[in-house]
């Protein structure tokens, strides 16, 4: 029974511990740490034809809702839906392991 609880409760504890408030999020912190602005984003066109900023360092992946400056999700159609363009993955050296 002890071992159960241990089991129930570790989750917790880890998804508790990913919610540092304090830690800068506009740093990568994987294998080559850089400034975000060091990455080059593309843009996926999610399911709605919506544009999302993309950025994969080969190990992590970004992603953010592009927005007008009202807020509102900008919908360009600039690739068909669930496509990725540009050059997402530049500005890293780690080379994605799929």
């Amino acid at each position: 029974m002890q071992a159960f609880k241990l089991i129930a409760v570790l989750p917790l504890v880890g998804a508790l511990a990913a919610c540092d408030s304090k830690q800068d999020k506009t740093v990568d912190r994987g294998f080559d740490s850089k400034h975000l602005s060091q990455l080059q984003a593309g843009i996926w066109v999610d399911p709605n034809g919506c544009d999302h900023w993309i950025i994969d360092d080969g190990a992590e992946g970004y992603l953010s809702q592009r927005l007008d400056k009202y807020g509102k999700p900008v919908c360009s159609g600039t690739a068909p839906p669930t496509v990725a363009t540009g050059n997402y993955k530049g500005g890293s050296t780690v080379a994605d392991s799929i």
